[in-house]
């Protein structure tokens, strides 16, 4: 919503100021098709070539996160906590053998089920059971697990973060290449210069038009929107250090309740569930799974 609304103001302020000043918008119409032909389409013709169809995937996922917003949303995160303790409280106290068929098979998992949203993200159960299944193989260290957990988000957060990283190096380009039209409008001008002033004039302002263009789009539309993506990337990757934190709380011999305590002080603030909250849903949980 405030991405919506950020870009109304953009509109706004820009194209409104210009005709508060006595702009005229002939100009602009006439040469935006030709210049944003040469500036959008160099732009994303550079796009393609300068990446594999991974990240092109990725950035035609992520302007939907764009508009939709975080993945993960406050009431996520307690159930999140509350499967964590689910997994947790049976292997503290039926032992790991307990665990293996829920990791086996999530999708059949009683307690996996009761979570439909968390069960339905191949990556997050695949991080939960992978991590669940080492522990049942005897890779108790704390310490040598957490730093295993550490390279495995790094990477994750790496490649998440990849499509980001093109986007935002599209976004930077964007002025130059603008820059470039306008260059090729001022060619175009000069090869014309026996012309009246008043045509002359008008295409040296279509030559403009390519570098308000340029910078207009990279800036205020596609780097707000690089930004915007880097920080749904970054919000949604607390939700698998959650997973971390708790795992290696269990490790470390803590209780269930108290690795799941430890979890929710890691939530992003605005995400995070009060004490009484996560308290009334953790009892609320089947005494038996």
């Amino acid at each position: 919503m405030f991405f919506i609304i950020g870009l109304v103001v953009v509109m706004i302020m820009v194209f409104g100021g210009f005709t508060l000043a006595g702009g005229k918008f002939d100009i602009i119409i006439k040469a935006a098709p030709y210049e944003l032909m040469m500036i959008f389409g160099g732009a994303i013709g550079a796009f393609v070539s300068g990446n594999d169809g991974g990240i092109i995937k990725g950035v035609m996922g992520g302007l939907g996160k764009v508009f939709k917003g975080p993945q993960w949303k406050p009431e996520d995160y307690k159930d999140l906590l509350c499967l964590l303790f689910l997994l947790t409280k049976t292997m503290k106290s039926k032992g790991v053998v307990a665990i293996e068929a829920h990791i086996e098979n999530p999708h059949e998992s009683r307690i996996f089920n009761q979570f439909p949203k968390i069960e339905g993200d191949h990556h997050v159960v695949e991080f939960i059971c992978d991590y669940v299944r080492m522990m049942t193989m005897s890779f108790e260290d704390p310490m040598q697990f957490e730093d295993a957990m550490n390279a495995d988000l790094e990477k994750h957060h790496k490649e998440e973060h990849e499509s980001q990283h093109a986007l935002q190096t599209m976004a930077d380009g964007l002025p130059a290449i603008g820059i470039v039209a306008a260059v090729l409008g001022i060619i175009k001008t000069m090869a014309a210069i026996s012309e009246p002033v008043e045509i002359l004039g008008a295409m040296v302002g279509g030559a403009l038009v390519g570098t308000f263009l340029g910078i207009f789009l990279g800036y205020l539309i596609v780097g707000p929107i690089a930004n915007r993506l880097n920080f749904i990337l970054a919000q949604d990757g607390h939700f698998m250090n959650l997973v971390k934190v708790v795992l290696v709380s269990h490790l470390q011999g803590n209780a269930p309740q108290i690795s799941v305590e430890l979890g929710r002080r890691m939530c992003p603030s605005p995400c995070m569930p009060g004490f009484i909250e996560l308290e009334e849903a953790l009892a609320e949980l089947p005494p038996d799974v």
